[in-house]
């Protein structure tokens, strides 16, 4: 039993149908579950608490990593501490992610520290998606935390889902970018019955030449409630955008703040927020094509998040 709902978590979170290629480490209910290294990326267990340096070599060029932490069980309440050096001019995808399965009364949560320091003209492809599943009332809870050191000309791109299951999840993403280096982040998150997801983003562009885009997507259906905070400070030359788009359904609620500082005057900030619910004349032109009220509502719902 235990070892289908693993392989099922790991096809849900990382898109694992068996062991992956290159480097991983998969973490299960807060212990290791299977570790390898490469040539060119080493994983190392820490000593001092739990968690794994990764170690990207300079130059490594079209390789990647796979880091998926699972829990199977109620009542686990897991803490790691992963730290990234990803070596100048490399180039690697980080396949993350959290997913939790709880079939009893007991809450489960994961919460995950990531601390990434990338070398010059470095690029890096996070992927992170949080999942979760079972049928009992135990919580599911994943709280992530990520921080970013981007040296010059490096490129950090950040993709991360959240597509119901998560009863409760505080997302913390906090960069600082040198001259020339650049971070993308596209969130997307779907909320329904008394969920509640919390983002916040916090960069400082303390490079000439430094840029970030941030955009956040998401669904709040039912009585769900989702909050997403944004602070941008442009201290040198740089340009900056956050965008947040949502669709609000039946009693959800939904809280955009954004904060944009400029301490440059060649400092380039925008801010983007839209708010509403799905518009009657999408529903009715999809009724129009025979479907019903509710299945126009999950096409709309899906390609928003596409």
């Amino acid at each position: 039993m235990q070892d289908s709902i693993k392989k099922a978590l790991l096809e849900e979170v990382a898109d694992l149908h068996s062991i992956p290629t290159g480097a991983y480490n998969i973490r299960l209910n807060s212990a290791s579950d299977g570790r390898r290294s490469t040539a060119n990326i080493e994983i190392v267990g820490k000593t001092d608490k739990s968690g794994i340096d990764i170690i990207v070599k300079p130059n490594t060029k079209n390789e990647s990593v796979h880091i998926p932490a699972l829990i199977t069980m109620a009542g686990v309440e897991d803490l790691v501490y992963n730290d990234f050096y990803i070596g100048e001019n490399a180039d690697v995808l980080i396949v993350a992610g959290c997913g939790i399965h709880n079939d009893g009364a007991e809450k489960s949560q994961h919460n995950g520290i990531h601390r990434f320091f990338v070398g010059k003209n470095a690029k890096m492809k996070y992927v992170e998606k949080h999942v979760g599943l079972g049928e009992g009332i135990g919580k599911r809870i994943i709280n992530p935390v990520t921080y970013i050191e981007a040296d010059e000309n490096s490129y950090i791109e950040i993709e991360t889902v959240q597509l119901a299951g998560v009863d409760s999840s505080i997302r913390e993403t906090e960069a600082k970018l040198n001259a020339g280096a650049t971070v993308v982040v596209r969130e997307k998150i779907l909320t329904h019955g008394k969920q509640y997801a919390e983002t916040r983003f916090k960069v400082n562009m303390d490079g000439d030449g430094s840029s970030v885009s941030v955009s956040s997507r998401s669904v709040a259906k039912d009585s769900s409630k989702q909050l997403f905070f944004s602070v941008i400070n442009g201290n040198a030359s740089c340009v900056g955008h956050s965008e947040c788009d949502a669709i609000i359904m039946d009693k959800a609620i939904v809280t955009a703040t954004p904060e944009i500082t400029a301490n440059h005057v060649e400092a380039s900030l925008i801010h983007e927020a839209a708010i509403g619910k799905i518009a009657g004349e999408q529903i009715i032109k999809l009724m129009t094509l025979g479907l019903s009220e509710e299945e126009a509502e999950e096409q709309i719902v899906s390609g928003f998040l596409k």
